[in-house]
C-alpha cells in the first residue's frame, strides 16, 4: 500500500473507494489516502454545453503515486477516459490501474479493468443499475431491458 492512493468516480465509485480504503487499512494496519473524482466537465456523450460545478477531492499530489480509480460499471470506457482526464491537474501519478464492482462488456474504448468484482455479460439494450448503502440505502444490482 505504499504510495498508493485510491480514487472514486463519483458517484458510485465514491463510496467503493471508501469501502476498499477501509478493508485495506484493516488489513495492513494503516490508513490509504482516498477520496473521489467528479468527471462531469470531462464526459464526452452527455450532449451538456453548460460547465458544471466539480467535486472531487484528492487528498495528496499524485506524482509517483499508484492510483486506483474505482468505479461501479465499466461498460463503453467513456468515464474512465473523463476520469483520467480528470487526473491530469493532480499530478503525474506513477501508475493508474482500474477497478470495477462491475464489467458488461461492449467497449468502445481501449479500456480494461485490472480489478473486477464481477463480469456480467449483457446486450447493448439493457441497462445495468448499482444501488449502495451510502447512496441508495441498499445494496443491490439491477438490470433491466
Amino acid at each position: 500500500t505504499q504510495d498508493l492512493v485510491l480514487l472514486g468516480v463519483v458517484t458510485r465509485g465514491k463510496p467503493l473507494a471508501e469501502r476498499v480504503a477501509k478493508l485495506l487499512e484493516e488489513l495492513e494496519g494503516k490508513p490509504v489516502p482516498q477520496g473521489y473524482v467528479d468527471i462531469t466537465l470531462y464526459r464526452d456523450d452527455t450532449g451538456q454545453t453548460f460547465k458544471a460545478a466539480l467535486e472531487s477531492y484528492v487528498p495528496v499530489e499524485l506524482t509517483g503515486k499508484k492510483v486506483v480509480l474505482i468505479d461501479d460499471v465499466l461498460f463503453s470506457g467513456r468515464s474512465v477516459r473523463a476520469a483520467l482526464d480528470a487526473l491530469n491537474g493532480y499530478g503525474r501519478p506513477a501508475s493508474v490501474q482500474l477497478m470495477v464492482l462491475l464489467d458488461r462488456g461492449h467497449r468502445e474504448l481501449p479500456i480494461r479493468p485490472d480489478y473486477v468484482g464481477k463480469n456480467i455479460p449483457t446486450s447493448k439494450q439493457e441497462r445495468v443499475f448499482v444501488q449502495l448503502k451510502e447512496v441508495d440505502g441498499q445494496d443491490r444490482v439491477l438490470l433491466r431491458k
